[in-house]
């Protein structure tokens, strides 16, 4: 098992692309990784999710919200997927601050050791931190082209992109164009992750 003592933090909001979300719990499951579905619970114990394609329903029982930085620090990677899920992620009622998963995904790029994988329209929750990906190289759904360069990223057209921030430190950003490359993202995030000391 590639990924034994590994643990994988992946967002969840209503809208996400069904086959993408099953494809990671049981890919990243079957290399050993414990998998963890983390979304804004809004104070409840858990919320239930439905599902862009077939309205499939997904509970979620955990909470990025005031995580501490030590669980942070669990995990090996953490990953906003396609679907509409960044955007759903992305709301705030107070327009001064930032969203509390952007809140979540600053901090977690603030951890170097934490690969950040970002697929299709994950990207969406990045634009009001364009800080976070201003002149790294990076792929993303073809509607989401003209987002990128206006966030300063370098745009790069290929399947799955490995950003290397600061040569020869490992990287730690893996993007992917669409949730139909789910099965090459995960792929590289595993191949990153066993490649880890």
């Amino acid at each position: 098992m590639k990924l034994k003592d590994k643990k994988i933090g992946i967002l969840i909001e209503s809208d996400f692309y069904e086959q993408e979300i099953w494809y990671y719990n049981f890919r990243f499951k079957e290399e050993g990784a414990e998998v963890h579905f983390l979304s804004r619970l809004w104070g409840q114990p858990s919320l239930t999710f439905k599902g862009h394609e077939y309205h499939a329903p997904f509970e979620c029982h955990e909470s990025f919200e005031n995580m501490s930085v030590q669980e942070l620090r669990s995990y090996s990677a953490i990953i906003v997927p396609a679907g509409m899920v960044a955007d759903r992620l992305r709301w705030t009622d107070d327009l001064a601050k930032e969203p509390p998963a952007l809140e979540f995904m600053r901090r977690a790029f603030a951890e170097k050791t934490i690969i950040k994988g970002i697929i299709c329209h994950g990207m969406w929750l990045l634009s009001r931190a364009p800080d976070l990906v201003k002149g790294r190289r990076v792929t993303c759904h073809n509607n989401l082209y003209g987002d990128v360069l206006n966030m300063g990223a370098i745009y790069t057209d290929q399947d799955v992109i490995v950003d290397f921030p600061n040569w020869p430190e490992p990287a730690d950003l893996v993007t992917a164009r669409s949730g139909g490359h789910c099965h090459v993202f995960a792929k590289q995030i595993i191949k990153m992750l066993s490649e880890q000391r």
